[in-house]
């Protein structure tokens, strides 16, 4: 992926998230939760482009 491209999308998230907190009435509990699950959502995208982590799809949880 392209630097430019990974750029590009952070900046998309960020103003998505900062829209949300700034503009959409809920409950301080619930915004923080939204973004603790946006950023650990993220980061583990980010390593996945990276290449830290390999492809959640192929674990398997279970029998």
């Amino acid at each position: 992926m392209p630097l430019l491209n990974l750029l590009f999308t952070l900046v998309v998230v960020g103003v998505a998230l900062w829209a949300v907190n700034s503009y959409v009435p809920m409950d301080r509990k619930i915004k923080n939760i939204l973004n603790v699950v946006v950023v650990i959502v993220v980061v583990i995208w980010l390593l996945q482009v990276f290449g830290v982590m390999g492809n959640i799809g192929a674990i398997r949880i279970g029998g």
